[in-house]
């Protein structure tokens, strides 16, 4: 018998990949979240169907008690919340909504699931933006600097569930991923973004210049690590989730032209960096290798190969999808 887990924000890139994995390990999970299930190419639990899985629509924001049930009736002992307003650019546009679900309605669930009996592991995703503009590598115990909406909530959603651990001693555990990328990323985001640019031959904005450094880190990679985490981790450990190869964004256009045979400087438009970009945050892994033997497996290139040959294969679905961010409150 495999674990049964809840996920809530099981619509999310992160989320529906992190299903994925636990399905093929054996693992029973309940997936909710707020809208119904995206197309089958941009929900990567589908492209393995599975009768180890339920998904529930339901709100955060508005229907907390009835999210309870839920874990109570799948009798879960274990919550993973993928769920946030995850958009940083964009949280100084909606300041309000951006604190409503990352704290507001997260501290409310919060309040719920202290109270259950059956409770094992919950594991909070939480997001190195928290620490904010960073040299050098850092490690789980770097003091929070948020600079945006967006950081400063899911830095407050996070203290608040460290009171929650001290007071009631709540058993979360929290994850901090670098940033996440593979097949069935939603397209607004960096890579899958260029890649359908490039088939489209539209020009690409490239923020800033794109001088910002950043690690990239294959979302099978997270998963894999999110599950040991899961069963494995002591509450109230935090983990960083990241590889040890760091590339500018420009850098890492450059590479995704190179691998479509596309002229980089036939694609890119320079634009003005996003106010409270950080300039860098680079996350040191060693403590989730030392503790579980996890090391990031997929290389920066072949995982961007592997997720061209996913947008050329869905291509004629995937060009009917958005490929701006739309913001849902």
């Amino acid at each position: 018998m495999g674990n049964r887990i809840v996920v809530i924000g099981s619509n999310s890139f992160s989320g529906a990949s992190f299903i994925r994995y636990a399905l093929d390990q054996g693992d029973a999970v309940l997936g909710i979240s707020r809208s119904i299930e995206n197309k089958s190419c941009l929900l990567p639990y589908k492209w393995n169907p599975h009768d180890r899985f339920q998904f529930k629509q339901l709100d955060l924001n508005k229907h907390s008690d009835e999210i309870i049930k839920e874990i109570k009736s799948f009798k879960a002992p274990y919550v993973v919340n993928f769920a946030a307003q995850a958009m940083v650019a964009e949280s100084w546009e909606n300041p309000d909504h951006w604190y409503q679900t990352n704290v507001v309605a997260n501290v409310r669930l919060h309040n719920q699931l202290r109270q259950l009996d059956s409770l094992r592991k919950y594991v909070h995703v939480s997001t190195p933006e928290v620490y904010g503009s960073c040299s050098g590598l850092v490690d789980e115990n770097h003091p929070f600097s948020p600079s945006t909406p967006y950081a400063t909530s899911r830095a407050a959603c996070d203290m608040h569930l460290l009171n929650f651990f001290k007071n009631y001693n709540f058993p979360v555990v929290f994850t901090r991923a670098a940033n996440v990328y593979g097949p069935g990323q939603q397209l607004y985001r960096i890579i899958p973004r260029t890649i359908l640019f490039i088939k489209l031959g539209k020009k690409l904005q490239l923020h800033g210049g794109g001088k910002s450094l950043r690690s990239f880190i294959h979302i099978r990679d997270v998963a894999e690590a999110t599950l040991d985490i899961a069963i494995k981790a002591s509450p109230p450990e935090t983990y960083h989730l990241s590889t040890d190869q760091h590339v500018s964004i420009r850098s890492l256009v450059e590479l995704i032209c190179l691998k479509m045979g596309a002229d980089f400087e036939s694609l890119v438009e320079v634009s003005p960096d996003r106010p409270g970009k950080d300039a860098a945050y680079l996350l040191d892994s060693g403590k989730a290798m030392k503790e579980f033997g996890w090391k990031p497996k997929v290389s920066l290139e072949n995982g961007i190969e592997e997720t061209i040959e996913w947008v050329q294969s869905n291509f004629d679905d995937l060009v009917k999808e958005p490929m701006a961010y739309i913001h849902k409150k």
